[in-house]
């Protein structure tokens, strides 16, 4: 390849740039629930961000990239112009990063994996050919686009009642409250350890079987909840907190709660979403070092992933403030333990579709888990303008997204060819 290595360093810029986005855009609605209820301060959350959105893309980060790269089009009708899926890839990353600056500037939670899928089906349509595109595939994964809001939905829906009926229903709340917390704790603990054995430890070299893996998971759910339990003792009941909102007591135990959930949705976050930045940096990599063969599965290298995980942190820490304060505080008010069901319940989703391999879009698991503790209170506890500029922004993302890229991709190629 006569411009190997500077399609590597491109694909690097671009897939930091797209990493960054990622970072500002997406990493602020994991965050969002834990700042907006304030149960933690934005400094604190953008250092649990940090930490674990990083382990996350680096540990489990692995099984989605396969399927952003690979499934969307197929590779085997470039195998005489390797070059065109390298201008593809290029012009895909650009493209989505440009769009997420432009929607986190606007404050819009937008989804970085619509908008490189967008990307990738634009450039392959318009660049090669309609048939280029596994329509089958990309209708999936727009079935999962409507999946995901409406389960995180349901699941926020429910926790959110069940905390209602066994805490603030309850004679003594915050004696219930610290009674309950502790197993919403395991919960935690139990479903993050489940997704990172089941996903993401093989290319550390860790290989569990089912039934170890649910062992593990468990004895992490236990020390999580007696780690939990510990701090809820800790905490003192302050009679006079009680006097203007019933709940001040409980809502402190649900705080200890939701600096679990944030980790765990920081994590869950970092394993699902990196994909979207590195998969078609590594797709690029795989091609030119291979001298041009573009082949089906390219191994991930750790560097790739770790350039992932550094650029989403870079974001989120220069400019994740905007989102967080729409996802945080504008859809519905909420307090540390509407939170956290919509944080567990989001996490939940994109457990369950990080197992099955399906790229869903976090922004809206989590919106649609925030709609569904809204819902538990009553329509009237949404704000409807909000809901609807975000439904909007989501139905520009992909056009948006496949404009773009379509556009770069003939610059390219103009370019270089």
């Amino acid at each position: 390849m006569e411009f190997g290595t500077i399609f590597i360093v491109l694909a690097c810029v671009f897939g930091l740039f797209m990493a960054w986005g990622v970072g500002a855009n997406d990493v602020a609605n994991a965050m969002a629930t834990s700042v907006g209820s304030k149960a933690l301060t934005i400094k604190q959350a953008i250092i649990i961000a940090a930490i674990f959105e990083f382990l996350g893309a680096y540990l489990a980060g692995g099984q989605v990239t396969a399927t952003i790269r690979k499934g969307m089009m197929d590779t085997s009708l470039l195998v005489d112009s390797p070059e065109l899926l390298i201008y593809g890839m290029l012009a895909s990353l650009l493209a989505a990063g440009i769009w997420l600056l432009v929607a986190t500037r606007a404050g819009w939670p937008v989804s970085t994996t619509h908008s490189i899928v967008g990307a990738i089906v634009g450039f392959a349509a318009v660049g090669i050919g309609i048939d280029a595109v596994h329509w089958t595939k990309v209708g999936t994964i727009a079935m999962s686009w409507i999946i995901s809001p409406l389960l995180a939905g349901v699941v926020a829906f429910a926790l959110f009642r069940s905390v209602q009926k066994l805490i603030f229903d309850a004679d003594k709340p915050f004696q219930a409250s610290k009674k309950y917390v502790p197993y919403y704790i395991f919960l935690v603990g139990f479903i993050i350890a489940l997704v990172t054995l089941f996903k993401g430890l093989k290319h550390v070299g860790l290989e569990f079987t089912t039934i170890e893996s649910y062992g593990i998971a468990i004895i992490v759910g236990l020390i999580s909840m007696f780690v939990g339990r510990y701090f809820i003792q800790k905490l003192k009941f302050d009679a006079s907190a009680d006097e203007d909102y019933h709940f001040t007591n409980v809502e402190k135990v649900f705080g200890v709660l939701m600096m679990f959930t944030a980790s765990a949705m920081a994590f869950a976050h970092g394993s699902n979403d990196v994909a979207n930045a590195v998969g078609p940096l590594a797709a690029v990599v795989s091609i030119v070092e291979s001298g041009g063969q573009v082949a089906q599965k390219s191994m991930m290298p750790a560097w790739i992933l770790l350039l992932g995980g550094v650029g989403i942190v870079a974001g989120l820490v220069m400019y994740g403030k905007k989102v967080i304060a729409t996802v945080g505080t504008n859809i519905t008010e909420l307090t540390p333990s509407r939170g956290f069901a919509a944080t567990l319940a989001a996490a939940t989703t994109v457990v369950i579709a990080s197992g099955t391999g399906l790229p869903i879009s976090t922004t809206h698991t989590l919106v649609g888990a925030v709609l569904g503790v809204g819902m538990a209170r009553g329509i009237a506890a949404l704000n409807m303008n909000v809901v609807r500029t975000i439904f909007m922004s989501w139905i520009i993302t992909l056009p948006a997204g496949a404009i773009l890229s379509i556009m770069i991709f003939f610059m390219l190629k103009g370019i270089f060819s």
